[in-house]
């Protein structure tokens, strides 16, 4: 039997993993997904942002930079989740038995988080969930197996969770949540040097955070502090943070997590072993409250909790397998059904349209919009650089005239849709705290010069007034071109292309 539901997570592992190409083929990059594009482009030891994973396993999946598009960027998210459906399968089987591993992978794939935001989407996620799934599948391995005497397993501990680190900083709980747990239920390992070691491995890994962080007087945290500025209680921001995570876990896993977890704790369902249910309530809960804690004073993003509620999929396994005796349960089967009917509809509304879901105020057209992050982007930048070049033969503009972003958004799909497709160079002239990665990219290319012209492209979802930020420093900046994004007929976006003729005076590219 247990090779009977190993088959099928290899079937389920496969058929996800199809859905996701076909599904990345047919989406464009996301507003994040072009950003860390640039990771890619310049890696580093550390970004403005989040530590260098993301921008590695981009360069591996594109071999280099060689091979550069939607499905390529994704497919690192694709295997990551792949990798960790697996991994999810192995921990269920070692800590109640194969099919309650069974029940847990399908879980994880169902889940919107796990299974489709860092399991399709190229974001920091998507490789931390890989090594955040293998940090629990040692820890499990080492108190269930009484293995605390192999050094070997703790360096591979230590090892998974800085990985996880050099993902996104916050898998260090890994770490405090193991700490806890061992403080509970087996202080003494605590006393093991092996223990240690593995901490130390971790914070080798991270060491070169930390270095770019000195270099570049920890900006990346004094960015992440500024965020933090209310200190009164704002209950409203809990209510979305909660409400987050109901959608981003799957409205059904949420549901199910919820009833599972509540028969834990009244021990209407139960491991093998108390150490098991001790474990996963120490891996997950503390995190969870962590996040609501810090949502009632300031805003926050549903998937920051994410990881939190992986080891709380195997409560809500337990409770399938003594209820249920279908390889799919009911539950499962319409988690499933309505994962699928929102990725159909997704992608059919971002490809087809024809309105857009925002604002239809002129000065706005389409803000707010979601469909606008994914779509009509390779078109603009196809008719974008057929009006440059009749530019250039007109005279109408120098050649290799720069782009000029003052965002990182849409900094991101200029670099990476129009940037690439018209071979000029984009440069950040803005604010720190909004350009991010790109006062770095900067720092690489060759600066704007006096008497050079510049393009400005400012999408209408997205409005910006380049004459009150650029006019000083330029002679003339002309009427915007205007360029419609369509969508079944319907003008669901404008892009303005702003010619700016012969800079003046060079303006800092950090303001």
């Amino acid at each position: 039997m247990n090779r009977q539901y190993s088959k099928m997570v290899w079937w389920l592992i496969g058929i996800s993993a199809l859905v996701k190409l076909i599904a990345s083929s047919l989406l464009e990059l996301g507003n994040d997904e072009v950003y860390y594009w640039t990771y890619a482009l310049q890696p580093d030891w550390n970004h403005f942002d989040h530590p260098p994973m993301v921008g590695w396993l981009i360069r591996v999946t594109t071999f280099n930079l060689h091979w550069v598009s939607e499905v390529s960027l994704r497919l690192g998210a694709v295997l990551c989740a792949a990798l960790s459906t697996r991994i999810i399968f192995k921990l269920g089987k070692l800590l109640a038995g194969a099919r309650l591993g069974w029940y847990a992978a399908l879980l994880y794939t169902c889940c919107v988080y796990t299974g489709f935001i860092s399991g399709l989407f190229i974001l920091p996620d998507s490789p931390q969930m890989l090594f955040w799934t293998a940090a629990l599948y040692l820890m499990a391995h080492l108190f269930i197996k009484n293995a605390d005497q192999k050094t070997s397993v703790w360096i591979l501990l230590g090892l998974m969770i800085g990985l996880a680190a050099l993902c996104k900083v916050h898998a260090l709980f890994l770490w405090a949540g193991f700490g806890l747990f061992l403080l509970i239920t087996n202080s003494r390992w605590l006393l093991n040097w092996r223990f240690y070691i593995g901490v130390l491995v971790t914070a080798i890994c991270i060491i070169p955070i930390v270095y770019w962080n000195i270099e570049n007087d920890f900006i990346t945290y004094r960015f992440h502090s500024e965020r933090v500025t209310h200190t009164s209680l704002q209950w409203d921001m809990l209510g979305r943070e909660i409400g987050g995570e109901f959608a981003y876990q799957n409205p059904v896993v949420f549901i199910l997590t919820g009833i599972a977890l509540f028969a834990l704790l009244t021990r209407r369902i139960r491991f093998g072993t108390k150490k098991v249910k001790t474990w996963l309530l120490c891996m997950s809960i503390p995190m969870i409250l962590l996040f609501w804690t810090v949502a009632l004073f300031n805003p926050t993003l549903p998937h920051w909790s994410g990881p939190g509620y992986i080891p709380l999929f195997f409560v809500a396994a337990l409770f399938l397998e003594q209820r249920s005796r279908q390889v799919f349960p009911v539950a499962l089967t319409v988690a499933f059904t309505l994962v699928l009917v929102t990725l159909i509809s997704g992608i059919g509304m971002i490809r087809l349209a024809p309105v857009n879901f925002g604002s239809h105020e002129k000065q706005n057209y389409g803000e707010y919009c979601p469909t606008l992050d994914m779509s009509g982007w390779k078109t603009f930048s196809a008719d974008f650089s057929a009006l440059v070049q009749k530019d250039i033969a007109a005279g109408n503009m120098k050649a290799n005239s720069p782009i000029i972003t003052d965002k990182w958004f849409p900094g991101g799909h200029l670099e990476f849709y129009t940037s690439r497709a018209s071979g000029l160079r984009l440069l950040g002239v803005g604010q720190l705290q909004d350009l991010h990665k790109f006062a770095w990219l900067n720092k690489v290319r060759t600066p704007l010069l006096q008497g050079d012209d510049a393009y400005v492209i400012v999408p209408s979802n997205l409005p910006f007034d380049p004459a009150a930020a650029y006019g000083k420093y330029f002679t003339k900046i002309e009427a915007p071109v205007v360029i419609n994004q369509m969508r079944s007929g319907g003008i669901v976006r404008y892009f303005y292309v702003y010619r700016m003729k012969q800079c003046k005076i060079v303006p800092p590219a950090v303001m």
